[in-house]
Order: C-alpha cells, then sequence, then structure tokens
C-alpha cells in the first residue's frame, strides 16, 4: 500500500487542515498552550515523586519538623494541580469542539453541496450509509478521541523521558552472579520496566486486534437500528391508516438482531481484553515493589527511595505501556474515522463520475439568453439504459410546456435540468441569471412556524407578511392565517392538499421566471387544478411553467406539448 493511501495519511489530509484554518492563529495558539500544560503536568509529576520520597525519609526518621515541611509542600502542589488541570481541561475542550465544528461544517458543505446528498443514495452503499450518524457521531468520537489519544502519547513520551532518568539514577548499579560468572547492570529497573512493557503491549495489541473489526460492525448495525426507527416515525401515520404495526415490529426486532450478533463479536473481544487489563493491572501494581525491595532489604536505598523507585516505575510502565492500554480507544477512534472518510469518499467519486468530463453523462451548462435548451438529451436509468427518446428543443421564457409520456421518465427530466440527474447523455442549457422553481408532488415544509415553513428556504424577513396574507386567501388557506406564528411539524398537520396548496403560495412568493411542476397539485380536483394553473399564469404572466400532471383537463392550460 502506497503512504498515500494509508490510513492515518487520509485522516490527516481530511482533518489536518484544522490548523491551518481561518481561526489558526487562535487554534495555534491553544495548542501551544495545551502543550505547555501538559509539559507542567510531567513537571507536577516529578515533583510529587520527590515529594512522596521526602515524606517516607521523614517518616522513617520519626521527624516532625519534616511532615510539616512535606504538608506546606502538599499544599502547593494541591494549588498548582487544580491550576493546572483546570486550565488543561478548557483549552483541551475548546480544541475539541472546536476541530469538531470545523469538520462537521466541511463534511457537510460537501455532502449538501448541489444536491450530492440526495445523489448518493443511488450508490452502491457500502461505505456511505446513514450519512447522518457518521456526521453527528462518528465526526465527534474522530476529533475527540484524535486529541485525547494524541495528548495521551505526548504525556507517555514526556513521562518516557522524564523518569527514564530519574529511574536509571535511583536503579543504581547491581551485580548478577548466576554460578560461573557474574556481571554488573545499571539501571536494572529500567530495563525490567521496558521488557515487562514490550512484552505486555505485543500481547496487548494481538489480543485486541478483533476489537476494530467489532467495532465497526457494532456502530454501523447501530446506525441502521435508529435509521429504521427514525423512518417509522416519520411515516407514523401511513403506517397507522394500514396497521402496519406488527410488520414495523418485527423489522425492528430483525434490525436490533443485527445489533445483538455484533455485539456478541464485541463482546468476545473485550473479553480478551479483559482478560489481560486484569492481570496486567495486578502485575503492574506488584512488580515494581518486588523488583525494588531487595536494595532496601539491604539497606542500600532509604524507604523514601524505594517508594520513589516504585512510581517511576510506575511511570515509565504507563508510558511504554501506551499502545495496549489505548487498544479500545484506538478501536473505536479507527472505526469511526473510516466511516467519516467512507462517505467523503463516497462524495469525491460521485463528484468525479458525474462530471461534465464523462460522455456518459448528462451535462448542465448555463447560458446568458432566456432560452432552456436540450441538445441529443437522453436519459438513462442507474444501469445505464436508456429510458427516453433524444430530445433536441428549445422552450423559451413564458411558454406553458405539458410533459407527456411516463412520468417517473418526466420526473427524471426536471431532476436532470436541476443537475440531480446526471445520468444519461446529451446537454441542457439553462438561464444562467434566472431562478428555476421547481414543485415536487410533497413540498417541504421544515418544522417551525407555518411562515417560517412557507418561506423556506429564505428567512421570514424576505417576503412581506400581508403578501402572504392576501396569497393565502386566493389560494383558499385563509383559515391558516392566523397559524402563521405556531410553531409545529406541519408535514404531519396539514393534509396532501393543504400542503401542495403551501407550495403554490410559495412558488407565487418567490416569483421565478421558471417553474417545472412535477404532480404538484395531483392532489386537488380537476376543477381545484385547473383554477390553480390559471391563477398561477395570471400572477406570473412571464413565467416558462413545464408541468408534469394526470389530469387531462390541465392540457388546455399548456400552449405545446413535449413527448419524452
Amino acid at each position: 500500500m502506497r503512504i498515500q493511501d494509508g490510513f492515518f495519511f487520509q485522516f490527516i489530509k481530511l482533518a489536518g487542515p484544522f490548523w491551518n484554518s481561518d481561526n489558526k492563529v487562535v487554534i495555534r495558539l491553544d495548542t501551544v498552550f495545551l502543550v505547555a500544560l501538559t509539559v507542567l503536568q510531567i513537571y507536577l509529576a516529578v515533583i510529587i515523586t520527590e515529594w512522596n520520597a521526602d515524606l517516607f525519609d521523614a517518616l522513617e526518621q520519626h521527624s516532625m519538623s519534616g511532615i510539616i515541611a512535606q504538608i506546606g509542600m502538599l499544599i502547593l502542589i494541591f494549588i498548582g494541580s487544580i491550576t493546572i488541570t483546570t486550565l488543561h481541561l478548557i483549552v483541551k475542550r475548546r480544541l475539541l469542539i472546536g476541530w469538531r465544528l470545523w469538520l462537521t461544517e466541511k463534511v457537510v458543505a460537501k455532502w449538501m453541496h448541489k444536491g450530492r446528498h440526495y445523489q448518493v443514495t443511488f450508490m452502491a452503499k457500502n461505505n456511505h450509509d446513514n450519512p447522518d450518524g457518521r456526521i453527528a457521531e462518528d465526526i465527534r468520537i474522530a476529533t475527540e478521541e484524535a486529541i485525547a489519544m494524541g495528548h495521551s502519547l505526548f504525556y507517555s513520551l514526556l513521562l518516557l523521558g522524564s523518569f527514564t532518568k530519574i529511574l536509571w539514577t535511583l536503579s543504581g548499579t547491581v551485580v548478577l552472579d548466576i554460578g560461573l560468572f557474574s556481571f554488573s547492570i545499571a539501571g536494572y529497573l529500567v530495563w525490567i520496566a521496558v521488557i515487562y512493557s514490550v512484552c505486555a503491549s505485543i500481547l496487548g495489541w494481538w489480543m485486541g486486534k478483533p476489537l476494530t473489526k467489532a467495532t465497526n460492525a457494532r456502530q454501523t448495525e447501530e446506525a441502521n437500528y435508529r435509521y429504521t426507527l427514525i423512518k417509522a416515525q416519520d411515516n407514523s401515520q401511513a403506517i397507522a391508516l394500514i396497521h402496519g404495526e406488527n410488520y414495523e415490529q418485527k423489522r425492528f426486532l430483525n434490525s436490533f438482531q443485527a445489533i445483538i450478533d455484533t455485539y456478541a463479536q464485541q463482546t468476545a473481544a473485550w473479553k480478551q481484553i479483559q482478560i489481560f487489563t486484569s492481570g496486567y493491572s495486578v502485575i503492574s501494581m506488584a512488580l515494581p515493589i518486588l523488583a525494588a525491595a531487595p536494595r532496601y532489604i539491604v539497606g542500600a536505598i532509604s524507604l523514601g527511595t524505594l517508594m520513589q523507585s516504585v512510581q517511576a516505575f510506575q511511570h515509565l510502565v504507563n508510558a511504554l505501556s501506551w499502545p495496549a492500554s489505548n487498544m479500545a480507544g484506538i478501536a473505536k477512534w479507527r472505526a469511526s474515522v473510516e466511516r467519516v472518510l467512507g462517505l467523503v469518499k463516497a462524495l469525491d467519486e460521485l463528484e468525479h463520475d458525474i462530471s461534465c468530463l464523462n460522455s456518459n453523462q448528462i451535462c448542465v451548462n448555463k447560458a446568458g439568453k432566456s432560452v432552456l435548451t436540450f441538445e441529443n438529451l437522453s436519459i438513462a436509468n442507474l444501469e445505464g439504459e436508456t429510458i427516453s427518446a433524444t430530445i433536441n428543443t428549445e422552450i423559451k421564457a413564458g411558454e406553458r410546456v405539458l410533459i407527456v409520456g411516463h412520468p417517473s421518465t418526466g420526473a427524471k427530466l426536471f431532476q436532470a435540468i436541476a443537475g440531480l440527474w446526471p445520468w444519461g447523455s446529451g446537454h441542457i442549457q439553462v438561464p444562467e441569471n434566472e431562478r428555476l422553481f421547481f414543485m415536487s408532488p410533497h413540498p417541504y415544509l421544515p418544522t417551525g412556524s407555518l411562515q417560517a415553513a412557507i418561506c423556506y428556504p429564505k428567512a421570514v424577513s424576505a417576503f412581506n407578511r400581508t403578501d402572504l396574507e392576501k396569497l393565502l386567501r386566493r389560494i383558499g388557506l385563509k383559515d391558516l392565517i392566523n397559524q402563521l406564528d405556531q410553531v409545529e411539524s406541519w408535514e404531519k398537520l396539514l393534509s396532501r392538499e393543504q400542503q401542495q396548496r403551501l407550495g403554490l403560495v410559495r412558488a407565487l412568493l418567490y416569483g421565478p421566471k421558471w417553474i417545472f411542476m412535477q404532480e404538484a397539485l395531483d392532489s386537488l380536483t380537476p376543477e381545484g387544478e385547473t383554477q390553480m394553473l390559471e391563477l398561477l399564469g395570471k400572477e406570473l404572466p412571464d413565467t416558462a411553467i413545464l408541468s408534469i400532471t394526470n389530469q387531462p383537463s390541465a392540457e388546455a392550460f399548456h400552449q405545446r406539448k413535449l413527448k419524452i
């Protein structure tokens, strides 16, 4: 594998530019401050070991004045520890949320760019499913765990540098006599700590390898389960009307069964780690005392030096055992990073696949004139099979054109005009400075005030309230005027006909030059749809209207047909 394809290289390429972003001065200062505070933490740890040695020496000498002096020193350590720890927490959390925000904005911008969030759903879902979970949860883990582990690794390296020298000095030189010959070992406690830590790390890493795969699998199934529940909640009315509760319960349980299976895999992996960590903690507690005790027994060192040696040994082992101690965190972090990288990679591949450089894609260009032009346009399905006739025509401003043929093909034509359906061939030229307004069968009404839902995606302040109220009366929704400031989930509260009429209100508010209506009034009666179309034509006489409709009575409103 080339280094450019490596996991860490991909993560650094994606998330590393945070330190070179617009707020880089503050970010870099916080990083330097965090490093300085970490160094102070190590300095404090060294002082504590020295204080510990002085305390036990005072106890061994029965010195009350020595005890009092150590109490004073303890107060200073107490104040310093609280100050350093608190500042460290504040700076660290500021970096955490800043990095998460930056990466979230970057991925969301890529995901929500020109309908990519919609187009990516047509790709094979092997590594980009549940984008909501990847953005909300996996980015959080990827950034938080990266800083947490990065800090702990740096802390361990500082421990290693500081306490290796201390432990080497405290160990002195011992002579090992094995009968036939003897030899001296300088810093023997350091060598014991190194051998013990290396062996433990290798064993622990080997036992923890299955955890990464198991964690990734479980996070995927957890996200799938949440999506199943959310989808059922979003369609609760439809499920209740056709009494589909039993079927949904089975789907929930089947989805949860996949969680149980991955949970069992993760449990098996955790079991190996638990066996290792339990034995490791017991040995780590006893080994330094047993290793240093012979020198104390023979009187070569004092009780204080013994206790200082034990603490230095433990610090050194902790530093050397960083890989083994962080197996679970690394597994969780890597699984989340891979999920984020999977989504980003899928979006990048999509961007390449639908580019105009590909001759098998529909290319949408902008032109200065107020004309919609189709040149050798053919629409294909996802398998590459052509599903429309070749279209060569122009639609001028103000024309009313009825799209005839299969409704789903007509819908794909509208999506192609919007740049959302690149599958096919040919060119589409759209007016550069004129808004294209698409009306779907289900207008999106976000949760919030009714006025904000109608004005979406612009702010309420973009339109005059009086104009909005007049339109509601003309459209036949005067009963909703008193609810304009009411906050509700309007997609669930309003009927389909009310929602479609609100979609027409939105179109009249925006007053675009081009309107594309995909069965946008199909819930109305034939007379009602004709009435609304005539109102639209009267209010926006210079607007081109392209319609897909099942109502024969609407044909008279249009000037010509475009058969696809």
